[in-house]
């Protein structure tokens, strides 16, 4: 049975913040947004909202992916935020360290995915039904030690669990992940290692172009 222990809680990681905006690094084992039950209340949001009253969520990461979140603060940017989402205009970038060596540098995952609701919340590809997914992946490097790969993933899509199972469908599992990697991936890192290390996108209010990286935490 799931135990929710989400990491201690000292300070927020602050990015970015402005009138409008506020952007933050989130911990891996943190929920983005409360689950269900009383022990599932500590998560991303609420620990901002001590901060930041007034603060809306306008995406999630999972929660076992750490790297930054956006949130707004006020309505009329939580509507905007959430359109250029929904249009695709906010480009984000993903760090991840997964199983073998590819064998192409650069390549994109095209392939359409749906929930497996007896499983859910896992994700399945289904070539009839799913809903179009694609992920460009860039090699960065290769471990001949432990047999990894270090990839830059770019969703062009933003679908659940998205890049967990496009690289799990490509035989290349993201090292630490217990729902769609393999025995080696699961005992290889403590953590999942995916994390999101890039946001560009044009301020909704002032329009400025705002391109935020982060420590890459393995």
């Amino acid at each position: 049975m799931f135990t929710y222990n989400p990491p201690a809680h000292d300070k927020l990681t602050i990015l970015h913040h402005d009138d409008s905006i506020l952007i933050v690094d989130k911990p891996s084992g943190l929920l983005s947004v409360p689950g269900r039950g009383p022990d599932k209340q500590d998560c991303m949001i609420s620990r901002v909202q001590k901060t930041f009253p007034q603060a809306l969520i306008v995406h999630r990461l999972d929660m076992a992916t750490s790297g930054i979140l956006v949130l707004a603060l006020d309505r009329e940017t939580h509507r905007l935020l959430s359109k250029q989402f929904q249009e695709r205009q906010i480009t984000k970038q993903y760090i991840a360290v997964v199983v073998g060596k590819i064998d192409n540098a650069i390549g994109v995952i095209d392939k359409p995915m749906i929930c497996d609701w007896p499983n859910r919340p896992k994700q399945i590809i289904d070539m009839q039904q799913g809903k179009a997914a694609q992920t460009h992946y860039e090699v960065l490097s290769y471990s001949v030690d432990d047999n990894t790969s270090r990839l830059l993933l770019t969703p062009i899509t933003g679908r659940t669990h998205q890049l967990r199972l496009h690289c799990q469908y490509i035989g290349h599992p993201i090292l630490g992940d217990q729902l769609y990697g393999d025995n080696n991936a699961r005992e290889m890192a403590q953590r999942l290692l995916l994390h999101a290390s890039g946001v560009r996108f044009n301020h909704p209010i002032s329009q400025q172009v705002i391109d935020i990286k982060t420590n890459i935490p393995f």
